[in-house]
């Protein structure tokens, strides 16, 4: 090859470059699920052993704007000055904080100790898991401040609340916003359907919890959105059938303390799901 067509060769691969260069590329497009009745978020949990700062860069990177808050991250005791500092915060990152919990309540002090850190946060809702005999005195109090609460169900591990046909017959007479937190994973490994049990009880259904699980027994354990065995196209078209407004929130609890592929993972899977059930 001589040294004109080397030249020749060079000028050619120099003006493509610079060209690429130039191309304005797309700007990046609304997220899927934009346009839905429903939003996308996180359980605070999922970042149970990092801190705020992470939380939310993850969020940011994730796209993701809505934050169901935890307690290790806005601590219960929190000054009004520490609560606005809070939203403060999240809101550099465009993240609003639309709930608090779960949180686990053993008493009556339990239930006006966070009915009063729901109120001094700012948001309507209470994740919760109070015991079976605590629920007149929620009664009363949803009753008195006109917060939500949602029960958090946690399938066979522990002794309350073990799916959603269980929450709703401890609360079907209550306050009509007294409800659930969806758990999908947890409702799965208890045996039930999360499909179904969306579309029979949706009326009480606050807030979901998104997670995939390996089966349907206890020895059923979380995996990443996608890689388990719910019914993911058949979850969000159940979603738009029963027009759920609430939010539809991450919980990861695979690799918690290298969460962040397997966050990006379930979001992107989730998202997907949404952009194919169209």
């Amino acid at each position: 090859m001589n040294k004109l067509t080397l030249s020749l060769l060079f000028l050619l691969l120099l003006t493509f470059t610079l060209t690429a260069q130039d191309v304005k590329r797309p700007d990046p497009q609304p997220a899927p699920e934009t346009n839905e009745s429903f939003k996308l978020g996180m359980a605070g949990y999922t970042f149970v052993r990092f801190d705020l700062q992470t939380t939310l860069e993850t969020m940011k990177r994730c796209d993701v704007h809505y934050l169901c808050i935890k307690d290790f991250h806005l601590p219960v005791k929190s000054t009004a000055e520490e609560i606005e500092a809070f939203h403060k915060k999240c809101a550099e990152y465009g993240v609003t904080g639309y709930a608090v919990g779960p949180l686990y309540m053993k008493s009556k002090e339990d239930i006006d100790k966070y009915f009063d850190y729901a109120k001094r946060v700012g948001v309507n809702t209470i994740v919760g898991v109070p015991d079976y005999e605590l629920l007149p005195y929620v009664n009363e109090k949803v009753a008195e401040t006109g917060l939500y609460f949602a029960i958090h169900l946690h399938g066979p591990d522990i002794a309350v609340y073990p799916d959603a046909e269980d929450v709703w017959e401890h609360t079907k007479d209550l306050d009509p916003r007294i409800g659930m937190c969806l758990d999908i994973g947890h409702d799965t490994r208890n045996g039930k359907d999360p499909v179904a049990d969306l579309k029979k009880y949706h009326t009480r259904v606050f807030d979901i919890h998104l997670k995939d699980v390996t089966g349907r027994t206890k020895e059923g354990y979380s995996v990443e959105v996608g890689r388990g065995i719910i019914d993911f196209p058949a979850f969000v078209n159940m979603l738009r059938e029963v027009n759920y407004t609430g939010a539809v929130s991450l919980e990861h609890e695979r690799n918690m303390d290298d969460p962040f592929m397997g966050i990006a993972e379930s979001i992107g899977y989730f998202r997907a799901m949404v952009a194919a059930t169209k």
